[in-house]
């Protein structure tokens, strides 16, 4: 069973007793990583010591982030509250996770949309049967230097996959990608022998806990699922450069 299933298939229920797991007298985060390892049955990203409940362990995992105890009798799935200041830990660590993952995106995988001089950037995942993708693809026509990255993630409808394919081995993506989501121009049928993976897609949306179209990834890490207006973006971005 692949890694993320196997995940998916071990978070349900929310709390899961997961057994005993013989570790060191003086557990650390190594060994706190291996043991959880040896559960999930694939990488651990990272495991970290926090101040809550006696020194609960913070594991992040294939875009999960998982909180257990140093023998790793159980573990639990969920939004982790500091009592005192009400900040969400859970999500102020994912937010810095997905920063440094960002960096490591593939973005020779997405489809580079250009406009002005680019100095601005962002991460999209998107569907091409998507409307609130089309109205963000709109948006986007509205602004001025920016990049946007869009990863296509076809999970909505049946021709999802194949107009993603298209899309991909189209000679000018970005354009092919514009024309339909702005234009309804359907894209020309890609050659058989076009290789486009719908499974390494599946996957990153996987890593970065995407649960639906569009999802707008900045580079700290901050993650919005939704559609957002041209202004709400070049607020977020900040002004444009030229």
């Amino acid at each position: 069973m692949p890694y993320q299933a196997r995940l998916a298939h071990a978070l349900i229920p929310t709390l899961l007793v997961a057994g005993l797991f013989s570790l060191p007298a003086q557990a650390s985060e190594e060994s706190v990583k291996k043991a959880m390892e040896a559960k999930l049955g694939g990488h651990v990203d990272s495991v970290s010591k926090t101040a809550y409940m006696g020194g609960l362990y913070e594991v992040i995992a294939g875009g999960h982030v998982l909180y257990t105890d140093e023998t790793v009798s159980a573990f639990i799935e969920g939004s982790l509250f500091d009592a005192k200041s009400m900040k969400n830990v859970t999500g102020q660590s994912l937010k810095k996770y997905y920063a440094q993952q960002y960096g490591k995106l593939p973005f020779d995988h997405a489809v580079k949309v250009v406009r002005g001089n680019g100095k601005r950037a962002m991460v999209t995942f998107e569907d091409p049967n998507c409307g609130y993708c089309k109205k963000l693809a709109g948006e986007i026509g509205k602004m001025d230097n920016i990049t946007v990255y869009t990863f296509l993630l076809p999970i909505l409808s049946a021709d999802s996959e194949e107009k993603s394919r298209n899309i991909w081995c189209s000679a000018d993506r970005a354009k092919a990608w514009t024309a339909w989501m702005v234009d309804g121009v359907k894209p020309a049928a890609a050659k058989a022998d076009c290789a486009w993976s719908r499974n390494d897609m599946m996957a990153l949306g996987q890593k970065f806990s995407v649960q639906g179209t569009p999802a707008i990834l900045f580079a700290d890490g901050e993650l919005m699922p939704g559609y957002l207006p041209a202004a709400e973006l070049d607020k977020r971005l900040g002004k444009p450069t030229r």
